[in-house]
């Protein structure tokens, strides 16, 4: 029997040694599941490419930048990247709204609240595909119950096609206002769908908020609006800014809630439905990956614009 050779491992030296081992088979699924296919996505987008021959295309053949150019000489990205940001900023500032309004609303006690906490919540924990089909029947034009009421309470003089009307003309102080409709209803769909997730983090900030300085403030004479102002707002906003951040970095790649509700039709193609449309339509796949290659590009700095603030909390703790 052979002695040991070598001085013998601390407990340090066998944990780190076991948290690699315990480690190891998730790190092989990331590599096998994320990374590889990254990379070979990142290899397509340097290629000329066609999805009948991705099977039989040689990694390291051919590389060009033609696919950039393509994409990035295209006026059809920079419209889906001017409706992508307006979709980003209107869907992030919606979500929040609503988020800000739900937590504000449920924050005292009173009769039914934990039915009416677990209520809000149901958005959020629907399938998209459900959400999206109630809602695509309740704006239908031609039986849909928003149509029905609008007509009957608000005196519509025709049905508005909310999902596949590009536009519409509204009059205002009579000015007569451009509205895009299909991309407003987009939106808000998407405050509704989300703002549970907003209401949650909102509404376990409020509940650590220390109930003294409101107290002080009332004291003081100063009125709700006030309190919430000076006294609440303050405290809220390193969880709203994070919030910001993640879900502008999440909407910017949203692609199933538009596609069920409009297919990319009606002024409300994204960037995501623009590379699903090069890659299913146009059957160019190099283009597609060359479009997701920037699309990483901005998601990569809003993730580190996420981490800065992340920072930045961390160093202002006491």
């Amino acid at each position: 029997m052979r002695a040991p050779t070598g001085p013998p491992r601390t407990l340090k030296q066998r944990d780190a040694r076991t948290g690699v081992l315990l480690l190891t088979p998730s790190l092989v699924i990331v590599v096998a599941v994320v990374l590889v296919p990254l990379a070979w996505s990142l290899l397509l987008a340097f290629q000329r490419v066609r999805l009948i021959d991705v099977g039989r295309a040689d990694v390291f053949q051919g590389l060009t930048l033609d696919n950039f150019e393509r994409v990035l000489g295209s006026d059809v990205l920079w419209e889906s990247l001017r409706t992508t940001v307006a979709y980003t900023v209107g869907s992030t500032v919606l979500t929040i709204a609503l988020g800000l309004v739900a937590a504000l609303a449920v924050r005292r006690p009173f009769p039914g609240r934990s039915f009416v906490r677990a209520a809000m919540l149901i958005p959020y924990v629907a399938p998209v595909v459900a959400v999206a089909f109630v809602w695509r029947v309740l704006l239908n034009p031609e039986f849909g119950v928003v149509n029905s009421l609008g007509r009957r309470l608000f005196g519509w003089d025709d049905p508005i096609a909310f999902l596949s009307r590009t536009t519409d003309r509204v009059d205002v102080l009579g000015l007569d206002v451009p509205v895009p409709t299909a991309l407003l209803t987009v939106i808000a769909f998407e405050g509704w769908r989300y703002f549970p997730f907003a209401f949650l983090f909102l509404l376990a900030r409020l509940s650590a908020l220390p109930p003294d300085l409101e107290e002080a403030a009332t004291v003081d004479g100063a009125t709700p609006t006030q309190r919430f102002r000076h006294v609440v707002l303050p405290r809220l906003m390193p969880v709203i800014a994070v919030l910001m951040v993640l879900r502008a970095i999440w909407t910017f790649n949203e692609f199933d809630d538009v596609f069920l509700l409009t297919g990319g039709a009606a002024g409300t193609r994204v960037v995501s439905v623009r590379v699903y449309e090069l890659l299913t339509v146009q059957r160019n796949v190099g283009a597609a990956a060359a479009q997701s290659v920037l699309l990483a590009v901005v998601l990569a700095v809003l993730l580190g614009a996420y981490l800065r603030l992340l920072r930045r909390r961390e160093g202002d703790r006491p």
